[in-house]
Formats: C-alpha cells, structure tokens, sequence
C-alpha cells in the first residue's frame, strides 16, 4: 500500500521582539514548537552586526517566539578595533527576575591602558551589569540591548574610570529560565 505524500505548509510566527513576521515550514503547527529561529539584525541596526535566536512557542492556533540568544558578530568587534588602543572582555552568569543568563561585555579604549586600569573597567562592569539585571526580565533585557540603552548607561558610568571608545554587549544568552514562586502559587 502507497502511504499519502503529506506536504509541507508555510506558518506564520510573531516576533515580538523586533515588531516582525517570519515563516517556517512545517507538516502541521505543533511541530513547529521549540524550534529555534536565527534572525540577522544587521540591517534593522544600521550595520551593527547582531544574530538573534528565538525559540518558537504555539499559543493555541498562533505561533510566537521568545528570544534565546543574541550575538555579536566577531567581524563588526574587528573593524571597531583600531591600533593604539585596548579591549577589554568578561564572561559571567548571573540571575534576572526569571532566568539566569550568561553575558559577555566587550569594551574598547581610546588609547593603550595599564593592567590596572583595564581590571578596574571589568570590575566596574561586571558590578554594574549584576545590579542593573538582578530586578528586570530577561525579554525586557533583550529590548534593552536591542536600543542600546543598557549599552550607553553603562559607558557613562565606566567613563568615570576612563573613557571607551566601544561598549558593547557582545553575548546575551538565557542558560535556563527560574519559575518564578508567583507563577507556582496560581497552579
């Protein structure tokens, strides 16, 4: 017996992150959950070479996307780099409201700099970074870094130690999400 060819269909999916569509290709809608979306940001941005990754979620008949991952580019951190000048990285997990996520900071100087100074920016950083993450959500995050908002804030604060040139979060990643105790009371 001949099995029926099933044949695939196209499904819209929300991105509510950046306010736009995208389709994905599928047998039927369920299958769609959990799979994971790459979006490239580099045009939206005007040249600031971001990836975005998105996990699919089915809300009964529609399909929406939560951000998973966003990610700069190593050749827009190359083409800020200019001779006579330092960087500066740091990688750390730490918790929001509900998630805990790993970042990773890259920060360029204006000109060469001592140990010191540059161990003072990645304290300063870190410190700043834990203390603006611990009260908001991890969407609101993403939103944040998307308009370069969290970005511009820290260089402010960091330019008291000395002044940047670059300040840039180069990884935003949700390692897993904490459900929060409001969530488990309802149930």
């Amino acid at each position: 017996m001949a099995k029926a060819k099933r044949k695939k269909k196209f499904f819209d999916v929300e991105m509510p992150l950046i306010k736009r569509d995208t389709q994905l290709q599928a047998y039927e809608l369920k299958e769609l959950e959990g799979r994971l979306i790459k979006y490239d940001l580099t045009r939206i941005l005007k040249g600031k070479s971001l990836i975005l990754q998105l996990k699919v979620k089915i809300q009964g008949e529609k399909a929406t996307s939560t951000p998973r991952e966003l990610k700069l580019l190593p050749y827009y951190l190359r083409r800020m780099m200019r001779k006579g000048t330092n960087y500066i990285e740091d990688s750390f997990s730490t918790n929001c409201k509900n998630a805990q996520i790993k970042i990773k900071p890259f920060l360029i100087t204006r000109r060469k700099v001592s140990r010191a100074v540059r161990k003072a920016l990645r304290e300063k950083a870190r410190e700043e970074l834990i203390k603006h993450i611990k009260d908001k959500d991890y969407e609101r995050l993403f939103e944040e870094i998307l308009r370069n908002q969290l970005q511009k804030e820290l260089s402010l604060k960091l330019k008291k130690i000395y002044p940047l040139s670059l300040c840039e979060i180069r990884i935003l990643k949700v390692e897993k999400e904490i459900e929060s105790k409001k969530d488990n009371q309802k149930e």
